[in-house]
């Protein structure tokens, strides 16, 4: 299943691509895109297991960039 999100707070395109690789090694992550100049995030991932996939996800962003929220599309 494919995801999209709106990414606010997000500082620096650095940011972007440490988040992105970060997200990349979840279990059950098949693909991940975080456009820094887009302010979006795509994610593919197992559609069977999103709710666990979604907790990381959010879990790895308010580690690495506290500010940053993100909202579905």
């Amino acid at each position: 299943m494919k995801s999209k999100f709106k990414i606010k707070g997000l500082d620096c395109a650095n940011c972007a691509s440490e988040l992105e690789r970060a997200i990349q090694k979840l279990d059950g992550i098949e693909s991940a895109n975080i456009s820094f100049m887009a302010q979006r995030m795509e994610i593919e991932y197992d559609d069977t297991r999103k709710e666990e996939i979604m907790q990381k996800v959010k879990k790895i962003i308010k580690k690495e960039e506290p500010d940053v929220t993100i909202e579905e599309v």
